[in-house]
């Protein structure tokens, strides 16, 4: 049986997870530690929007700012994040390409 605590987690994680940009820097962060700028400029993001959605990350408690002197360096907050990002990966690439939600307009019935 889940506990309110577990599903309210499962939610943050896939709130995270919904958006791309969000995607992208846990995918990054999985590999190690990183600074804003250099997130933004890997990403291809302005700083003010990378700032949001790490922001959103942080309220979601799946990274941490270290600060280290005047810069905050990013990270997982728990490693196990890392091997749950490689676990979905693992279980997208066994899943048919061309299913689609039942939600989505453009549709294909999985």
């Amino acid at each position: 049986m889940q506990t309110a605590t577990q599903n309210d987690a499962l939610a943050r994680f896939g709130h995270a997870l919904s958006d791309a940009t969000r995607t992208r820097i846990l995918l990054r962060l999985r590999g190690g530690p990183g600074y804003p700028a250099e997130l933004a400029a890997e990403l291809g993001v302005s700083r003010q929007i990378l700032s949001n959605h790490l922001a959103c990350l942080r309220g979601c408690g799946l990274v941490v700012a270290v600060p280290e002197g005047r810069r905050n360096r990013y990270e997982l907050a728990d490693k196990r994040i890392g091997h749950a990002l490689d676990d979905l990966l693992g279980l997208v690439l066994a899943v048919d390409p061309a299913c689609r939600c039942p939600d989505d307009p453009e549709a294909e019935c999985c």
